[in-house]
């Protein structure tokens, strides 16, 4: 996932080894070709032929539909895009992280507290899960990709969202009290 190159970027940066950062740049390109519809929403799963490299199918594995829009692989590729960004200052990843984050902050399925139900496009009960881990990510993105934004007005709307999205996170129903949760602090990540 786009989450996981930092894990080949940040080696390549320490080693002066290129091939870890070129792996991680072909993986990011690659994504931006395959995995977004036009709407920046992404599909969780890209199914390639091993033999030609063919896409043989996409889907979203975790998600509502293969048309749905999984709120924690939204989540991963703004996370991923920005911090690829932020790795390499390659302008299609700003670009890139930029349409993700409007896509999210203006997906009419985002709630009022600004925590995501599991898939963005998953019919909403009052029983339909919320994915706190999904908002805790997008808020690490949303306040890093604040900082690189040069529109004022859209860095400080992708700045709000974050700030809206840790309060909500910092009380209940998200935060457990001590001791309970398994010690875990977040609740309602699915």
């Amino acid at each position: 996932t786009q989450m996981n190159l930092e894990l080949l970027t940040v080696p390549s940066a320490l080693t002066g080894d290129a091939k870890f950062m070129d792996m991680a740049r072909t993986h990011a390109n690659t994504t931006i070709r395959n995995h977004y519809r036009p709407d920046y929403s992404s599909w969780h799963v890209v199914n390639y032929d091993g033999q030609t490299g063919e896409i043989v199918r996409k889907e979203t594995e975790q998600g509502y539909s293969d048309d749905s829009a999984w709120a924690r692989g939204q989540a991963w590729g703004l996370y991923g895009f920005t911090m690829m960004y932020r790795q390499t200052r390659d302008p299609r990843y700003l670009e890139q992280a930029v349409n993700i984050g409007k896509f999210l902050m203006n997906h009419p399925a985002l709630p009022k507290d600004k925590i995501p139900y599991w898939d963005l496009d998953a019919p909403v009960t009052k029983d339909t899960p919320r994915d706190a881990s999904a908002a805790c990510i997008m808020a690490s993105a949303f306040i890093e990709l604040s900082t690189f934004v040069a529109d004022p007005l859209l860095s400080q709307q992708f700045l709000t969202l974050a700030e809206q999205q840790l309060t909500s996170l910092s009380k209940a129903p998200y935060r457990a009290k001590l001791g309970e949760n398994a010690n875990l602090i977040q609740k309602h990540a699915t």
